[in-house]
């Protein structure tokens, strides 16, 4: 067995989601999933198809988001594995449709973070043991890291007050 680490290569303002499923299906129902969850989304996925042509299919709505999606997929080569990468919105707005489509069985990441991907390859392919989801953690919150987090929440709007 080989290990090998692949970088996801994206601009810093895109968000992206790794996960995996089970079948060619899933292109059309993520594409779905996506689009119902948030209405003019940007969006680019693709999905590396574990048997038969064991071809990277893709689907989106922004052709140089779909590019990136393919060009990563295909970097990764590992079986039944997904990506979408998010111009205008965040994983917020779309990992429960996500997570609630039949064929996804994990979530590895959805971060706007720099990630790396851990795989394993044998002879008869390749899998991912996991993810590097951005920075070793530096230390412990203070009262003041504390009060900018909770404005930082509410300025963005997901709490009130």
């Amino acid at each position: 067995m080989q290990l090998a680490s692949v970088r996801i290569e994206k601009p810093e303002s895109v968000n992206v989601i790794l996960g995996q499923a089970h079948f060619i299906k899933t292109v059309e129902d993520l594409h779905e999933a996506l689009v119902g969850a948030v209405p003019g989304i940007q969006f680019g996925l693709a999905f590396c198809e574990a048997s038969g042509p064991s071809l990277v299919r893709h689907s989106g709505t922004a052709p140089e988001l779909i590019d990136l999606a393919k060009k990563t997929a295909l970097a990764l080569s590992a079986g039944h594995a997904f990506i979408i990468f998010l111009g205008n919105a965040f994983p917020i707005n779309v990992l429960n449709a996500v997570k609630a489509v039949p064929e996804v069985c994990h979530i590895y990441c959805a971060t706007a973070n720099p990630v790396e991907v851990i795989l394993a390859e044998t002879d008869q392919g390749r899998g991912i043991l996991g993810v590097i989801d951005g920075e070793k953690s530096k230390g412990i919150e203070t009262e003041k890291d504390i009060a900018e987090r909770q404005a930082l929440i509410r300025r963005f709007g997901y709490k009130a007050g």
